[in-house]
């Protein structure tokens, strides 16, 4: 048994629902620590927009009772001595306002990029069964709309939540200082809601997680319903299809009215408590006016600081639930990031290959996709270097598990895959992918130009460079027929050429990066005879001098091969070179034969 193990038997990607709210945000913060960088200025902009707020009711006051109905008649000197003082303080909260949402929006938008790095490049270091565990469209929905939940109250809520607190405390301080009793008033009326909004937190935010959960489950469906669109319409099976998506909006749309209905029930309370609390005050206050214990600019005064009350404790209300729908959003970003990476790069500690020809070692390598039995038993294998090395089998053998295994898209469940004596966890990514390429089954095209898709091998080439390569692999006179030539856009997924064109761009992108190690998963299934000829003739070439692992559907492959590698149930069961093997009348023998005979036919 190696000591290299996985770090998790493949259960997935998190959902980070065991993370309370607090723990969350903390995590959150930790994440992203743009969020938190430089809040205490924000913080103090902020206050200094809410004071300006609170001015206006003692100004108001000010100007009641010491302006207007001042002992000797009229002021006008101290009105207009106030009403400066008011568009002081006016003109210092807007501009304070301004510097607060530039700050925030800069600091968010910081962040959250941060946020959605870390999550996409997370990504790709999750082994191909954890990336499976989870639909496509769901797992872009947790770096996409997932994210844009968090940035809505990031951007909005989550400021104006401290500041919708600093207000509260702010007009409750000048409450008591008017008038203590209706300040009690005040807050006997809010207490109930409170306690109330306390409560419903956690079933608001059950519902949110239920909302973020379907989102993804629609994106999931409708990205696959995209994707596989020509095999819906081959079957026939739009509306079987169409069902599945209607399925996943409608369990949107009931989760999505769950969880506002949740949401409204707490707005309207507040308003509720909101003007039930005003006619409250103004019954007291006026009966305490009527008794001299207060002015009427005092009492005027104490109903505008009952409205900078009662409009942020309403404000709070409704960021606390825009707060659970990003914290559902928050948990689902946080448990990509902290579903444990199968699949990690050593980065800097790992180990850089020096260039040559690379000698490859399975020892004791047994893998087992979940939930099933091992496809892969306790492999013992030795490619030499600069040897080309077909690994042929029936159907399900695991060939391409091998070819996964050995290009660390996936790692084993027990046993070490060597190359150059060095287990390959303990290689650098950045050193592995550019010593070992893999040419798959389908070569995935980006939509871009052909020229672009091309480079993608060789970053740093020319296009006299790609010229001269697609010339030695004798596709020149293809390219020179596309409509554009190199510049010819090759559409989503490659859409725009066939199968076998897509497939002649893979193996030319693995030309131009030039490796010591090549990986063919049956890279020539999907060409006619006469472009394989010519293809393998380009391969044979690549090959000379460099060690070269072939997965071979076409045993044609494995004629040209210097050493046969048969698996059959996921056991190595024969080896050696192909006139030998067909000689043995063993496995390779009869599987040979079949293919010949379906040449023939």
């Amino acid at each position: 048994m190696s000591r290299f193990q996985p770090l998790v038997a493949h259960e997935g990607i998190s959902s980070g629902a065991e993370l309370s709210t607090w723990a969350t945000l903390r995590r959150g913060a930790a994440i992203s620590p743009e969020l938190t960088r430089g809040l205490a200025v924000t913080l103090g902009l902020a206050v200094l927009s809410t004071l300006g707020r609170v001015l206006v009711p003692f100004v108001v006051q000010r100007t009641t009772d010491e302006g207007i109905l001042a002992p000797g008649g009229p002021d006008a000197g101290r009105v207009v001595g106030w009403v400066a003082v008011a568009l002081v303080g006016v003109a210092v909260t807007a501009v304070s306002a301004y510097a607060v949402n530039l700050r925030l929006f800069t600091a968010s938008e910081n962040g959250l990029a941060t946020l959605r790095l870390k999550a996409f490049r997370h990504i790709h270091d999750l082994s191909l069964l954890t990336q499976s565990s989870e639909r496509r469209g769901s797992l872009v929905s947790r770096v996409t709309s997932d994210v844009d939940t968090i940035s809505a109250f990031v951007q909005f809520g989550g400021l104006m939540l401290v500041v919708s607190l600093g207000q509260i405390a702010l007009a409750t301080g000048l409450m008591l200082y008017y008038s203590p009793l209706l300040a009690g008033v005040v807050w006997l009326c809010y207490v109930p809601l409170f306690l109330l909004i306390r409560r419903f937190q956690g079933a608001v935010g059950a519902a949110y997680t239920r909302v973020r959960q379907r989102v993804g489950e629609m994106l999931g469906a409708i990205s696959e319903a995209v994707v596989g669109a020509a095999t819906i319409r081959a079957y026939g099976i739009e509306e079987r299809t169409a069902a599945r998506i209607d399925a996943a909006v409608e369990a949107h749309r009931r989760a999505a009215v769950s969880a506002q209905v949740r949401a409204v029930v707490a707005f309207a309370a507040g308003q509720f408590v909101s003007g039930i609390t005003t006619a409250v005050v103004l019954v007291v206050g006026t009966v305490l006016a009527v008794r001299g214990q207060l002015s009427l600019g005092a009492v005027l005064a104490f109903l505008f600081l009952v409205n900078l009350f009662t409009m942020p404790v309403q404000q709070a209300t409704e960021i606390l639930n825009e707060l659970q729908n990003a914290v559902a959003g928050w948990r689902r970003v946080i448990g990509i990031i902290d579903t444990p990476a199968d699949v990690a790069d050593p980065g800097s500690r790992g180990v850089a290959l020096p260039r040559g020809p690379i000698e490859v070692v399975f020892e004791g390598v047994t893998f087992a996709y979940p939930g099933g039995p091992p496809v892969v038993h306790e492999v013992d294998l030795r490619v030499a270097p600069g040897s080309r090395v077909a690994v042929v089998g029936e159907t399900g053998s695991g060939k391409s598990t091998f070819a996964k295994l050995l290009t660390r898209l996936m790692d084993p469940g027990s046993g070490r895959v060597l190359v150059d004596g060095v287990d390959l966890r303990q290689v650098s990514f950045s050193s592995l992918r550019s010593r070992v390429v893999l040419v798959p089954q389908e070569g995935f095209l980006f939509d871009a130009t052909l020229l672009d898709n091309l480079l993608f091998g060789c970053p740093d080439a020319g296009e006299a460079d790609v010229l001269l390569a697609l010339s030695e692999l004798g596709l020149d006179e293809w390219v020179e027929g596309l409509p554009l030539g190199l510049r010819t856009e090759v559409g989503q997924r490659g859409e725009s050429l066939s199968a076998g064109e897509r497939q002649l761009v893979a193996v030319a992108r693995a030309y131009l990066a030039d490796p010591d190690l090549l990986v063919l998963d049956e890279a020539t299934s999907a060409v006619d005879p006469a472009t394989e000829v010519r293809l393998q003739r380009a391969l044979d070439s690549l090959s000379r001098g460099r060690t070269s692992v072939a997965i071979a559907h076409r045993l044609s492959t494995a004629e040209a091969a210097d050493e046969v590698v048969v698996v059959d149930g996921g056991r190595v069961v024969e080896r050696g070179p192909h006139r030998e093997l067909v000689a043995a009348g063993g496995v390779y023998a009869a599987l040979h034969a079949s293919w010949a005979a379906q040449q023939r036919s």
